[in-house]
């Protein structure tokens, strides 16, 4: 090594050491980086070593940086982010991205706006991983998830709300038109109830016919939302469903609004993916496509 030259740490304890003064904690710092804690704390004490600099103030509850690791955490990020744009210039980013979602997201929402991704981004290799298993960015390779319910989802994750969830009934028009609508709870009785595993018809009843039974008298169970609305299409009953997963077969008439009331849930969509600075190019392509096709339409009746 050339006389006045120090030896550089490697750069994957830098990274680890950016990570971890940016959350203060071993466990976070792990997660988000996909290994144990054990080894983000090895590569810190390694680095510690290397530098002959004390960068982190043990603490009861976490970890603290001391003046040392402050000043060079800034230096250190900084140096990161301009390899990492270095990088990105120099050699064509990577296109391909995995997605997660339920099935019933991908069949009756994802899926049918596919082709207006790939005209829009043709580069893009987009996969979708439909489960209703959740699934683990590290292990299972997902760049990017929807989740429903209400963030936080979990350390290390950046979330950005994708849509809100309106219930809504939806019937086939030709069942509509042969038992009329069910406009009060003894005209309800004369459909079949189409229930998937979220049983939102308790609340439903409760919010279109208050001081009534919570359901219709006859039903059917499915344990999926996706078999419930092809039921409803095909004439089975009355399904209920995010107005989302129901648009497109309302506009192309293969359903309509059994009732104007609405279920406001507390619950939305979500999409979720690690927190990794900024985000790649082509995550951020698909992030900004879901959100352009999540524009809230209203239910009308």
């Amino acid at each position: 090594m050339p006389v006045g030259f120090l030896e550089l740490p490697s750069l994957n304890a830098l990274r680890v050491f950016e990570v971890v003064a940016r959350h203060l904690n071993f466990r976070l710092a792990a997660e988000e980086i996909g290994v144990t804690q054990a080894a983000v704390a090895q590569q810190v004490r390694g680095l510690e070593a290397t530098l002959q600099v004390r960068l982190f103030e043990r603490l009861p509850r976490g970890l603290g940086l001391t003046d040392a690791g402050r000043a060079y955490s800034n230096s250190v990020r900084s140096a990161l982010a301009m390899i990492d744009d270095a990088t990105r210039s120099l050699r064509p980013a990577a296109l391909h991205l995995t997605v997660s979602v339920t099935p019933t997201f991908a069949s009756k929402w994802l899926i049918p706006r596919l082709g207006q991704l790939a005209e829009l981004h043709p580069g893009i290799d987009l996969r979708v991983l439909a489960t209703d298993r959740l699934s683990h960015f590290h292990t299972d390779g997902v760049d990017l998830a929807v989740r429903y319910g209400r963030p936080p989802f979990g350390p290390g994750l950046e979330t950005l709300l994708l849509m809100e969830q309106p219930i809504v009934a939806v019937v086939s028009p030709r069942l509509l038109n042969e038992n009329g609508p069910p406009e009060t709870f003894a005209a309800l009785q004369r459909y079949v109830a189409l229930h998937d595993a979220h049983d939102f018809w308790p609340s439903f009843c409760a919010t279109a016919f208050p001081g009534h039974p919570p359901a219709a008298a006859r039903s059917v169970r499915f344990n999926q939302t996706s078999l419930a609305i092809e039921a409803a299409v095909g004439g089975q009953g009355i399904a209920l469903a995010s107005y989302a997963f129901v648009c497109d077969d309302i506009v192309a008439g293969r359903l309509a609004l059994a009732l104007p009331q609405q279920l406001q849930l507390d619950k939305a969509f979500y999409l979720v993916w690690p927190r990794k600075g900024r985000p790649h190019p082509t995550l951020q392509a698909v992030i900004d496509w879901l959100q352009t096709e999540a524009v809230d339409r209203k239910p009308t009746a």
